[in-house]
């Protein structure tokens, strides 16, 4: 739904001289063009050889205008979550708790149903565990319990045999590398990812958001409902059924109708549901790239090398991933350069780092744009690669 709202408050923030193109792609974002609306609410963050060169922020952050946007406010980034999964699970590979190359089913054996006990945790995050869909109807409420999910996921018959090709896991990657978390530690990957990262760098990420953070969560301009065309089941072929399950069994996986709500906010639903800062985003990519960070770097570089790479049986194009972090496209560049890995977040968002230069990136928005390129995120990147002189 857009509203009418009255005039953008100021840009706030700051920028290194050097980066000054990046502001003003920043603020272009906030301008209409045609087939994009534009950000009602957003912000950025850069940090290069750790130091920070942008950190801005602008617009609403609620859908009257009434409520500006700060430094501090937080807005569901949606899949860029993935990646904060990514490196939760890698810190846990790191201790030598989970084993990339172990079978699933050894730490959570209902996983091995119809098949599926071969799959390891290395297949899982690179997309390959063939369950980006839960095969029986999940009813609405079940996507705010976190052991009903999994265990839906678990229960799944494969969509095609495992290892064999990849489809990406848009709902479900976060319960199928987040339950082996939960299953090794007795914590939920939010609670992780808070202990390893959030905390000690002071990045503002959350999965499952306590109450007393949500005045500062911005509302999100996002669909209310699917039509009837789109709705899971109603294919008629398997493949179909696939790609209708893995976005819409139930809608409210990919916070349709919720993303707005105490609910949602309080939830873990870690492939769709993180509600971060770009500061905060950017500040985890900066850890991957920090010679003494919670994951290490031989780590990193698994997680940047290519996994999966050609046709996606649920995108139904090109796809490139690493573990669980979107790896360079041409069609669709990730970061600033080839070397970079990160993830998209519906509609817009993005954090990445690029090895390359030394960057971490940040970007989150409470208007998603409804293209598989959105032209804000493209926008910024083309400053970042101006400043650089890529």
């Amino acid at each position: 739904m857009t509203v009418t709202r009255p005039a953008d408050p100021p840009i706030g923030g700051n920028v290194d001289p050097a980066f000054a193109v990046v502001r003003d792609a920043f603020e272009a974002n906030f301008t209409p063009t045609e087939g994009d609306p534009g950000d009602l609410g957003a912000s950025v963050h850069v940090i290069v050889d750790g130091r920070c060169v942008v950190d801005l922020w602008g617009g609403w952050a609620d859908l009257e205008g009434s409520r500006p946007w700060k430094a501090d406010t937080l807005v569901n980034a949606y899949s860029v979550g993935k990646a904060m999964v990514a490196a939760t699970v890698l810190s846990v590979v790191a201790d030598g708790t989970l084993d990339l190359d172990a079978p699933l089913a050894g730490v959570w054996p209902e996983f091995a149903a119809h098949g599926k006990g071969a799959v390891t945790l290395r297949d899982a995050m690179a997309h390959r565990a063939a369950v980006p869909g839960i095969d029986r109807p999940v009813a609405d409420d079940e996507v705010f319990d976190f052991e009903r999910i999994a265990a839906a996921v678990a229960e799944t018959e494969p969509w095609w045999e495992p290892g064999s090709a990849h489809g990406y896991h848009v709902n479900t990657l976060g319960h199928v590398l987040g339950e082996p978390v939960r299953r090794v530690t007795g914590r939920t990957v939010g609670a992780v990812l808070r202990e390893r990262f959030a905390g000690p760098l002071d990045a503002d990420v959350w999965f499952g958001l306590p109450a007393s953070e949500h005045g500062r969560v911005a509302e999100v301009d996002f669909v209310q409902h699917v039509p009837e065309e789109f709705r899971p089941h109603g294919g008629p072929t398997r493949l179909e059924r696939m790609r209708r399950a893995a976005y819409f069994n139930p809608e409210g996986l990919s916070g349709i109708g919720t993303v707005n709500t105490t609910r949602w906010r309080e939830a873990e639903v870690p492939s769709t549901n993180l509600h971060a800062t770009a500061r905060g985003v950017a500040r985890v990519f900066a850890s991957l790239l920090a010679d003494d960070g919670p994951v290490p770097g031989s780590l990193v570089a698994e997680a940047a090398r290519t996994h999966s790479s050609g046709h996606d049986l649920v995108l139904d194009r090109d796809s490139h991933f690493g573990l669980a972090m979107m790896l360079h496209q041409d069609g669709r560049p990730i970061g600033t350069s080839p070397a970079s890995y990160g993830h998209f977040g519906n509609g817009g968002s993005l954090g990445f780092a690029d090895p390359a230069a030394g960057l971490a990136f940040g970007y989150v928005i409470n208007r998603p744009g409804d293209r598989w390129q959105v032209p804000r995120t493209r926008r910024l990147l083309d400053a970042l690669r101006t400043c650089l002189g890529a």
